[in-house]
């Protein structure tokens, strides 16, 4: 059943968790870009028009989102009860037609997110090209300006030292990431290795294709003391390293928010001095549409794993003789994993509806904010506008993702 093709996915139903806080920092990110670049309005045009464009993307990414859930009600109230039948009718060639219906499905999904992703990535260009002529019109600006306040030079000195401090801790990050995945996979290997034997596990990893759910069917149908404290090792490895994951995910939070009020400092002395402060929220904006980028790439190549796996189903069960041998055998071992299957993808629409929910609140009310100039507050409406935008980006939490337990670990 299980060949080398097939890989069970850490893809979680919880994603959501991943993007809300992203796409909430676009738009309050953009806000303080805006505001900063008061009074030059070449600057405010660029960010305008570059905010409206992620508005727009965040409304096609908000229909492919809609696509998956229809996708994984189709899997849920179509498919699954169609294999149900199939199966208990002894008709392999039936099954076959309804695995094909769904092999469709998922490649237009897998195009559409496709899509998407290169226009991610046309503007996140765009956003970046328009980082440059900040810096140009600038480096202009300043040249007009031969003394630095001193309040000026003392915020930029402190802003260097918390940037350093700050990447410094992106990239224990995403050291301790790598370990993850390389961790992952191991899980994933001895994971395969165990389904090969038991084709029962075979048909419930191609049905069910999230690792805890897999984890906990092996621990479940494998008696063997060997195989099971391997696993649980392996399980307590990966915690270990997702609670420093997290962990540190909180201290680069704690850090980003020391430099936005960094970046807050030197930012109101280059306003004082009427000095176009540097572009560094329009570098996270780019951040952040990087991170919802890659949040869809996971889902491209989850839904491309769900293929393999459905195509195995198929070759290896049906077409194959196994299941013809052997239905009698697997009968109720396929019924039950068609019952968990439905669950666990009927969680997955739904945290697909929730990310749905978020790109139409950020297309809808996020950006009301470009419908007033910054060059028309004064001083202290200027002020005020960018402490309570600050604000609202402290309360923005990273996700919190401490295990409690080894299921839930497996699952991130």
């Amino acid at each position: 059943m299980a060949d080398s093709k097939m890989a069970v996915t850490q893809w979680s139903p919880e994603f959501v968790k991943e993007l809300l806080p992203a796409s909430e920092k676009t738009a309050l990110l953009y806000h303080l870009s805006y505001l900063c670049l008061a009074n030059f309005p070449n600057l405010e045009r660029i960010i305008r028009s570059r905010a409206v464009e992620t508005q727009l993307l965040f409304g096609s990414s908000d229909a492919t989102m809609l696509k998956c859930i229809l996708t994984s009600q189709n899997l849920v109230e179509s498919l699954f009860p169609m294999l149900v039948k199939a199966v208990e009718k002894n008709k392999a060639v039936l099954a076959i037609k309804f695995l094909e219906k769904a092999r469709v499905w998922i490649k237009d999904i897998i195009a559409d997110v496709d899509k998407i992703v290169e226009k991610y990535d046309l503007h996140n260009n765009d956003v970046k090209s328009s980082t440059s002529d900040v810096y140009k019109e600038k480096c202009d600006t300043d040249k007009k300006i031969k003394e630095q306040d001193q309040e000026l030079k003392q915020a930029e000195s402190a802003l260097n030292t918390l940037k350093s401090l700050h990447q410094k801790t992106i990239e224990e990050l995403a050291e301790t990431e790598q370990k993850i995945n390389s961790k992952t996979q191991e899980i994933q290997e001895f994971a395969r290795s165990i389904t090969k034997t038991s084709k029962g596990l075979g048909i419930f990893a191609a049905l069910v294709p999230f690792i805890g759910l897999i984890v906990k069917s092996i621990y479940d149908a494998v008696h063997d003391p060997e195989n099971i404290a391997r696993m649980k090792a392996l399980e307590a490895e990966l915690n270990v390293y997702i609670a420093d994951k997290t962990a540190l995910k909180q201290k680069e939070w704690q850090t980003q928010l020391q430099l936005i009020d960094g970046q807050m400092k030197a930012a109101k002395a280059s306003f004082d001095l009427n000095s176009i402060p540097d572009p560094i929220y329009l570098n996270e904006v780019q951040s952040s549409l990087s991170k919802i980028q890659a949040i869809l790439i996971q889902l491209k190549h989850f839904w491309e794993s769900v293929a393999v796996m459905l195509d195995s189903l198929e070759k290896k069960t049906f077409v194959g003789e196994d299941l013809v041998e052997d239905l009698t055998e697997l009968k109720d071992e396929f019924l039950a994993s068609i019952e968990v299957a439905k669950q666990a993808w009927s969680i997955f629409g739904a945290g697909c509806q929730k990310a749905s929910v978020i790109f139409k609140l950020q297309t809808k009310d996020s950006y009301k904010f470009l419908e007033v100039s910054p060059s028309s507050l004064n001083k202290e409406e200027w002020e005020e506008e960018y402490k309570s935008v600050k604000e609202r980006l402290e309360n923005i939490d990273p996700p919190k993702s401490v295990p409690s337990s080894v299921k839930p670990a497996i699952c991130q």
